[in-house]
Order: C-alpha cells, then sequence, then structure tokens
C-alpha cells in the first residue's frame, strides 16, 4: 500500500504528536520530521521556472495596470473560473471576484488595495493562466491544489486608485488604514467578502519601495513577507504560527532561485491596518511586499517570483495537515532600509562641501504617462548605503542634478 502526500504528512504528524503524548520530546526529531513535511509540501521550483515564461501574462506590463487592462482577460476565462461582481468602486468601476477550485481549505487573495501597486495582480493572471493551460510538469500540483482548495481572488480592489497611479482611493482614503471605521466603499466590499466567504487564509498584496535592503546584505529585498500581530504585544498565537508556517514554505521555494533577498517585516501592530485586523478576527492573513530586482523597475522580474511565492503557498495549504515548522520565519532575515537606486558620491553641494547624494526614483502619472523622476532621499557620507548604480560626481555640481525635490 502506496501513501499518498497527504497520508504520508497525517503519519508523521501523529508519530510526532504520538512522541510528544508519551514525554519524548526530542528536538533532532523535531527538525527531521519538520524537514520531512516541508519536502512533500514544496513544489519542484526547477519545473515551476521552466515553466513560467509560458504562463507570463504578456498583455500587463509596467507598473500602472488599471480595470480596463484586466477586464478582458477576465472575460475571456474559461468555465473553470466563477466570475461575480462584489460591487461597484467610488466611481462606479467593477470590483470582480475570480474563484476557482472546489476544495474545503478557503483563500481569499486581493492586490492593489494600494493603486500603484500592481505586481501582485500581474501574478496573480500569470497564475490564471497556469490554471488554464497547465504544462506536464506542474499540472499535478494544479490538480491537487483545485481539488483541495477554493480559492477567490480580488484582482484589483481600488480601481480608482490605479488610474491616477495614488496609493488612495478616489477619496484619499488608504485602505490598508481604514480596516476599522471603513469609510471606503472598497473597504466595505473587501470586508463584506471576508465575512461571507470566511477563509481560512488570506493573502493581501502589495508592493513596497526600492529602499529596503535584506538585513546583513546589499541586496534588494525582491519579495518581503510579515505574518501581521493580532495585538501590541506581538502575541505568538495559533493563527499567527499557522501563518508564519505558510511563510516559511514560500520562503523555501524563493531562497533557492533568489537566495539572500527575501526579507520580513516588523511586525509592529496596526491598530487600524488591514491585515492585523483579519488575523486578530481569526483570517490568518499572509502580508506580501513585492520590491526591486537589479534592472526590474518595471517589475516584471519580481512579478515572477511573487507568481512562485503564490504557487508555493497555495500548494502548501493544499497538501499539509499542520503548522508545526512555524520557528524557521524568525530565521528570515529583517527589513532594513539601506538601498538606494542612485549614490552620486562627492557633490559639490551649496554649504557642506563634499557630499554623497542617495536617490530613490518616485513614479508619478502627468499627461498620460507614468513619469520616473530622481527623489533625493538621503544626503551625508552614504558609505553604508547599497546601490546597483554608484556615480562617481567629484567634477558635479548639485545644482547641476535636475532632481524632484532639491
Amino acid at each position: 500500500m502506496f501513501l499518498t502526500f497527504n497520508s504520508e504528512a497525517k503519519l508523521i504528524t501523529i508519530v510526532y504528536n504520538c512522541l510528544n503524548i508519551a514525554g519524548y520530546k526530542c528536538k533532532l526529531c523535531y527538525i527531521y520530521i519538520c524537514n520531512l513535511l516541508k519536502q512533500m509540501n514544496t513544489l519542484n521550483a526547477n519545473k515551476l521556472l521552466a515553466a513560467y515564461p509560458k504562463f507570463f501574462e504578456e498583455t500587463l506590463k509596467g507598473r500602472r495596470i488599471l480595470f480596463e487592462d484586466i477586464e478582458p482577460l477576465i472575460k475571456k476565462l474559461s468555465t473553470k473560473f466563477k466570475k461575480e461582481i462584489l460591487g461597484y468602486s467610488e466611481n462606479k468601476t467593477p470590483i470582480y471576484k475570480i474563484s476557482i477550485g472546489s476544495g474545503k481549505t478557503k483563500i481569499l487573495v486581493w492586490s492593489q488595495m494600494h493603486g500603484n501597486e500592481s505586481t501582485g495582480t500581474k501574478a496573480v493572471f500569470d497564475f490564471f493562466n497556469a490554471i488554464e493551460k497547465p504544462t506536464k510538469g506542474i499540472s499535478t500540483y494544479i490538480q491537487t491544489i483545485l481539488e483541495n482548495c477554493t480559492i477567490a481572488f480580488i484582482p484589483i480592489l481600488n480601481p480608482d486608485g490605479a488610474i491616477l497611479f495614488i496609493r488612495e482611493n478616489t477619496a484619499k482614503i488608504d485602505l490598508n488604514r481604514d480596516a476599522v471605521e471603513l469609510k471606503a466603499i472598497e473597504s466595505s466590499i473587501l470586508r463584506k467578502e471576508l465575512e461571507r466567504f470566511n477563509p481560512s487564509f488570506c493573502f493581501n498584496l502589495h508592493d513596497q519601495r526600492s529602499i529596503f535592503n535584506v538585513k546583513g546584505t546589499s541586496n534588494p529585498a525582491t519579495i518581503s513577507f510579515l505574518a501581521p500581530s493580532e495585538d501590541k504585544e506581538r502575541t505568538l498565537t495559533k493563527g499567527r504560527k499557522e501563518t508564519m508556517s505558510v511563510i516559511v514554505a514560500m520562503n523555501s521555494i524563493l531562497q533557492k532561485v533568489i537566495p539572500n533577498h527575501i526579507g520580513r517585516y516588523t511586525d509592529e501592530f496596526y491598530p487600524t491596518a488591514t491585515g492585523d485586523n483579519f488575523q486578530k478576527l481569526g483570517y490568518n492573513t499572509i502580508l506580501i511586499e513585492c520590491g526591486h530586482y537589479k534592472d526590474d523597475y518595471d517589475r516584471d522580474i519580481t512579478r515572477k517570483f511573487n507568481f512562485m511565492a503564490l504557487f508555493q503557498g497555495f500548494y502548501f495549504l493544499a497538501t499539509t495537515t499542520n503548522f508545526l515548522n512555524y520557528q524557521s520565519y524568525f530565521n528570515i532575515p529583517n527589513n532594513e532600509t539601506l538601498f538606494l537606486d542612485k549614490i552620486y558620491k562627492n557633490v559639490k553641494t551649496p554649504n557642506n562641501g563634499l557630499q554623497d547624494i542617495g536617490i530613490q526614483y518616485i513614479f508619478k502619472y502627468n499627461n498620460q504617462k507614468l513619469e520616473r523622476e530622481e527623489h533625493i532621499e538621503k544626503i551625508g557620507n552614504l558609505a553604508n548605503y547599497h546601490t546597483y548604480s554608484e556615480i562617481k560626481s567629484e567634477n558635479l555640481d548639485f545644482k547641476q542634478l535636475k532632481l524632484s525635490n532639491s
């Protein structure tokens, strides 16, 4: 008799629990069992990398992704997907929910609650393409996910902010700080769907600025994770342990493809934040933040790693029956803010002699196009900062720099 992945996992869990009950608590046994579970619940990274180019949604590129970009893609989705309009934004744009799968584990995913953070949206549609036309190497993974999970996606929660390429909605409300008052229409739509769908896990997809690096390295934090706290004490509750276990699984596959490019956000409790409140309400919430990768200011390389993280997260939840392996979450390095898009070294400044000028790019929607501007982030001795673009500027005068805030 051969055991399936699920039955193997159950057997290992039973053995582990029996050892605990018997008073035989061995750290080496614990590590060994956790490693076995991780191997069984982890995708083959090479297979996923090889298949990904076939799933890349060519019509969604760049940082500014609008409802009008995804609407034709939604309309052409096959009957594998269930499509539903949950409501309408402040400016009466439809907010869709796209559902797949028939399993008992319910997962809710939303992207672009900040209108200018679109990498998750692109990764979601790449995943839809994987569902529509799974390759031979990953079709078994897809089948496992669809049989064991029911996943609901809200691809763009804030379509009005997407048009303006701003964080807030058209009423200037930050949806990610509106989880208590629910002033925004879009916030109420998300909360109503949360309560109606009643998911076991949520994935909250965001983008982060390129200023974040992985602590202890010169690498940008290409992907960052957070298991939100439920209180000011940052209590390690059962729900947070479960959330951390999912993040550990996602980190494990990303470390194989972009080692030392994955960071962890501080788990300071934010009383009005969406993830913190959903976690507090009993809906385990995983925050994924997409950041910079070398020469990828359109975030069209980073989206691949977001896609892989989502795929791994779904597969882990489709195949696991326990959440023993959460301690490794704390081994993911924290984020630091020591990465700059460009550093001008030893620029002649008006009053302070030679200074380093640290630049962060900002993106603004002006005159019907998205423009990238150089914005001063830091001035001084920037020897401890990291960048892919360092320019020796001894002969350059500060006044010659065309900076947005100089």
